[in-house]
């Protein structure tokens, strides 16, 4: 899928992951995150942005969180995040990124409320007028009023299976002055997802209904009499359909995997960001005739189907630029991945190898680590940090032999 995209656009950070994981700095199930080029990304999304009227919000789930790349993405000139959760927002704090919008997809926890309003954020999404009040008094107790946006549905809108839920778009003005009247919080706009997708059968992204849905609604609030109504339109979201959404009149935008060149767009098409990110694991054993990978970040987003998946096996001494490419036999949906599997020739893979993988991640739903490089432009890659998927420090070896001879179970270990 990205792989022959990463090899041709940035084939360094296939060679420094390699590297790094021969030297031991990288253990397998790690994705490898080229910060300068999400830096670059950033700041080419901003600019376009910028020039359309438009205001990012960078969401940081599908690179794990790491708060190395919010430090990049906010250097490249995004300041805000969107949190697809609320540890989502903490995390993408911990990295320098303010908290920009809160509530969509995933709505605020009634008892975490006040951990959302401590964040301060531009915007907070509600589905219902309790989750409003929830906001408001969350707010109110932090001295301030909370600009919230209306998650709208209408008829033949169209919803991933577990994202349903939203104010009616036809009653969207009333539902607006309902909410505007809540102590604690003041409307501000409308949002949706999927506000655009990719088609496989164009070859390029097209409007959901959704987006007509928000562009119908913020012309019916304009026209009773709301001014400045925001418009978060998120969804496949790189600078190829900033001006899309913005002749739909959209104000916010929510970049996510187009910071690391991973949109489904980028698979076909060579867009302004460079792909950023690979997935770099190691043969564990060879059985018949199968290499058996590490997994843990096996988790390819399904956004294009039934993509093949392929990997670079690399040998000591091996250069990977003249490394085939070879098929992979991915851990099914429904199964723990704990391996891959690759078919190789007699002899062709050891244990121990270096295999990279290319493909859109999401890697805040795996058990993956995510590390990030820079340096890739002059020839001296430096890796910032690891990190868990949740955007954590790892647990290190210390802290389970400390838990041990707290408890005076760790003779054993010495």
């Amino acid at each position: 899928m990205f792989l022959p995209l990463l090899r041709r656009r940035n084939p360094r950070l296939i060679d420094a992951a390699v590297a790094a994981h021969r030297a031991g700095d990288l253990p397998p199930n790690t994705y490898v995150i080229d910060l300068d080029a999400v830096e670059r990304n950033a700041a080419t999304v901003a600019a376009e942005a910028g020039r359309l009227g438009l205001r990012p919000f960078a969401m940081t789930k599908q690179i794990g969180r790491n708060p190395d790349a919010s430090r990049a993405i906010r250097a490249g000139g995004i300041t805000h995040s969107v949190g697809v959760d609320l540890e989502c927002s903490i995390a993408a704090a911990a990295g320098g990124l303010a908290a920009g919008h809160v509530g969509h997809l995933v709505q605020i926890p009634r008892r975490r409320a006040a951990e959302a309003a401590a964040l301060g954020p531009l915007y907070w999404t509600v589905f219902d007028e309790q989750k409003a009040r929830e906001a408001g008094d969350a707010a109110t107790a932090t001295g301030r009023v909370q600009d919230v946006l209306l998650r709208i549905v209408a008829d033949g809108d169209r919803f991933y299976p577990g994202h349903e839920g939203g104010f009616p778009a036809d009653g969207v003005v009333d539902a607006a002055r309902r909410v505007d009247a809540i102590p604690g919080v003041r409307f501000a706009g409308v949002t949706t997802f999927p506000a655009t997708l990719f088609d496989a059968g164009s070859g390029d992204i097209v409007s959901t209904a959704n987006l007509a849905t928000l562009t119908r609604a913020r012309r019916a609030l304009e026209a009773a009499g709301f001014e400045h109504v925001q418009v978060n339109a998120p969804g496949t979201t790189s600078t190829a359909a900033l001006e899309r959404l913005a002749e739909a009149g959209a104000t916010q935008v929510e970049p996510g995997h187009g910071l690391t060149g991973t949109t489904p767009l980028h698979a076909v098409r060579d867009l302004a960001e460079d792909p950023a990110i690979a997935y770099v694991s190691e043969v564990s054993h060879v059985w018949n005739d199968r290499a058996y990978v590490f997994g843990g970040g096996l988790y390819v987003d399904p956004v294009l189907g039934d993509a093949s998946t392929d990997a670079l096996i690399v040998g000591p001494g091996e250069d990977a630029a003249s490394v085939t490419a070879l098929p992979v036999e991915m851990p099914a949906p429904s199964a723990i991945d704990y391996y891959a599997t690759i078919p190789v020739a007699p002899g062709a893979a050891r244990p121990g190898d270096t295999v990279v993988f290319g493909f859109r991640p999401q890697a805040f739903v795996t058990r993956a680590f995510t590390a990030g490089i820079r340096g890739l432009d002059t020839g001296d890659p430096v890796l910032e940090g690891l990190w868990s998927a949740d955007g954590s420090k790892p647990l290190a070896l210390a802290d389970a032999l400390g838990g041990l001879d707290a408890l005076g179970g760790g003779e054993g270990l010495r």
